[in-house]
């Protein structure tokens, strides 16, 4: 298995090129802030950039909890890598990594001085420390489960093949995690509540919601609730199509990955009120 390590500082870009350098490199593994992953999809680990503190980031990207790392070795064992580009801010953090992972040893180190002008890097920083944005190599979608709840930016990456051609290489997605610079922020329960009720409200098989109990876990979103109905609907599709529009909405809302989402029909009216 093919072994090459990408480094530089953090904030420097280093994410955000990563796809591109493992492209260019023929390497078809990224191992990032924890993460292994595989063709824009994440194949084991979780992201570093979910920890409460940046030291308990550094704890996550260096594979030191012994679940995460049987995991992630496992994954490899079995996946079988033609090659793995690893991600670190240092020499020493990348031969951590590896020696961690039980890689073996590069053959080759790329810096982020190789592939990226002062300014970009300047660039990069700027946007690391002013926005406290971060990059992860993969679709925002791939990252539901890890990050419910948070803000998620897509962004695809394209190279230049010719004149006026691109040629797609992948997606990666721009979060903002709890350490950043802007620090904490929640969703309350409640304001989860009015946005499912004002889903309902507005359809015309419902009269509203009567009961309603959310749990926010770190894999997403587990919802109970039960609703009062309009006679004279059909209850399966109606019930299904608010499933569906709830799901769609706290999406789009908060970026929140809905587990299970049960609606409870409790009661009928006879005329929908105002």
């Amino acid at each position: 298995m093919r072994l090459v390590a990408f480094v530089g500082p953090s904030g420097t870009g280093k994410s955000h090129r990563a796809l591109w350098i493992a492209h260019e490199n023929g390497l078809d593994y990224i191992i990032d802030d924890g993460l292994l992953i595989h063709e824009n999809s994440i194949v084991a680990g979780k992201s570093a950039k979910k920890a409460p503190s940046k030291l308990a980031s550094v704890r996550v990207a260096l594979f030191t909890e012994d679940d995460h790392r049987d995991e992630v070795k496992k994954a490899i064992r079995e996946k079988k890598p033609k090659g793995i580009l690893v991600l670190g801010t240092s020499d020493k953090m990348v031969d951590k990594i590896a020696e961690t992972l039980e890689l073996g040893t590069f053959e080759k180190r790329i810096y982020i001085e190789d592939v990226a002008s002062q300014f970009e890097i300047e660039q990069a920083r700027n946007t690391r420390l002013k926005q406290g944005k971060h990059v992860i190599p993969v679709p925002a979608v791939q990252l539901k489960k890890q990050f419910s709840g948070y803000f998620l930016d897509p962004l695809q990456i394209f190279r230049r093949k010719g004149k006026g051609s691109f040629q797609k290489v992948g997606e990666k997605s721009v979060v903002r995690p709890t350490f950043s610079y802007y620090g904490n922020y929640t969703i309350s329960d409640y304001a989860i509540y009015q946005v499912v009720n004002h889903i309902i409200r507005a359809m015309p098989e419902m009269e509203r919601v009567s009961r309603f109990r959310a749990n926010n876990e770190p894999d997403g979103l587990y919802i109970d609730m039960d609703v009062i109905m309009v006679f004279g609907y059909n209850l399966i599709e109606a019930v299904r199509a608010a499933q569906k529009t709830i799901i769609e909405e706290l999406d789009r809302f908060a970026g929140f990955n809905v587990n299970r989402l049960n609606i409870y029909v409790k009661n009928l009216v006879l005329k929908k009120t105002r």
